[in-house]
């Protein structure tokens, strides 16, 4: 294998990568990116065997055709040193050899039958969903999904498909976010993803997706990416059982300025109480420590008792980080229950902090 590129195109690629990578092991395969080329295309893969990459590209010169493979951390650091013009890359003598007019750089490669093979789409079930609104509805859950959890299932969305509407699901036992999107479907399904693949896709993809799956594997393409990732397996909390059926009293806030007063709050707490009058909101810092933060926000509530409710910032001000429009809704039952902020088909179910 021989080819040129441009450093701005490899390293764009290589970057792209790099979350795909085994880090802790460089003694393994899965540290290393693989070069495929065929065709007047390059292939460049990377997988840590949880989440796999494959990025094709014709901005290139291929001299030979071949294959190789090389750590991908060491590759994309050697081309961030290079100057901004065509590098070489070639296989030769099982190295992989990077040139640059005077610059030289060797590194050692696996086989490349050692590399794991990428799920294939062929038979594989499609899901049909809005490519934009899917896309969407992951970054505004992903901040509720858990991380750490000892439930592997929690440390992932759910993706549930009803025959009438489609819920993309997180929480982190503390809120539970549900975004909808409005759709037919003759099959009903529930998949689990994880995380880390959640944040990438929003990385990678930004327009028209395929998205197809089987009991192990979810794969999206489009025109530049082929991307797969591992399904939790597991049983999702029953979260339609969490949603109040009802609610008692709403409050509508304006948007802009509950992000100003919640983070003028959090200079000292992120616990908040809230205390809600008829013509105006306060917000206290809970503190054990002799330090107050309080501020209001005149507002007519249509409130006719005064209502407290104390909550973490974090939860309302990721929900509030993710809407658009001016104003959003606060749905209240009882100051020890859980609420309901709300936003068209996105709400987060808050549990409150019980004093």
């Amino acid at each position: 294998m021989k080819l040129k590129v441009q450093k701005q195109s490899i390293e764009s690629i290589l970057v792209n990568l790099q979350p795909f990578l085994e880090k802790k092991d460089a003694s393994q395969i899965t540290s290393h990116v693989l070069f495929e080329t065929q065709d007047n295309i390059c292939s460049i893969k990377a997988t840590d065997l949880e989440i796999g990459l494959e990025i094709k590209t014709d901005n290139l010169s291929i001299e030979q055709n071949g294959s190789c493979t090389a750590n991908g951390k060491k590759l994309l650091d050697i081309v961030r040193m290079l100057k901004d013009d065509e590098i070489t890359l070639e296989f030769l003598d099982n190295t992989l050899i990077i040139k640059q007019k005077h610059s030289k750089f060797k590194l050692p490669t696996f086989d490349v039958t050692s590399f794991p093979a990428f799920p294939k789409t062929e038979d594989k079930p499609q899901i049909s969903l809005d490519s934009l609104s899917l896309i969407q509805s992951f970054k505004k859950i992903s901040p509720a999904i858990d991380t750490n959890n000892p439930k592997f299932e929690l440390n992932g969305a759910l993706l549930s498909i009803k025959n009438e509407y489609t819920d993309i699901v997180g929480t982190d036992t503390r809120r539970l976010a549900i975004a909808t999107i409005e759709n037919k479907s003759e099959k009903e399904l529930s998949l689990i993803i994880p995380k880390k693949a959640i944040m990438e896709i929003q990385k990678l993809f930004l327009d028209k997706i395929d998205i197809f799956y089987d009991e192990v594997n979810l794969i999206i393409e489009d025109n530049n990416f082929y991307f797969y990732s591992r399904l939790i397996n597991g049983k999702y909390p029953d979260y339609d059982r969490i949603v109040p059926k009802t609610t008692k009293q709403t409050l509508v806030l304006p948007r802009k300025d509950m992000i100003d007063t919640i983070r003028m709050i959090t200079t000292i707490s992120q616990d908040i109480k809230m205390t809600i009058l008829p013509d105006v909101v306060i917000f206290n810092s809970l503190s054990s420590e002799n330090v107050e933060a309080k501020t209001e926000l005149e507002v007519e509530t249509k409130f006719d008792e005064k209502f407290e409710i104390n909550f973490n910032s974090r939860y309302l001000l990721d929900f509030i980080t993710q809407i658009e429009k001016n104003e959003f809704e606060l749905q209240f039952n009882e100051p020890n229950l859980p609420f309901i902020a709300k936003d068209d088909n996105f709400i987060t179910i808050i549990m409150p902090i019980v004093m």
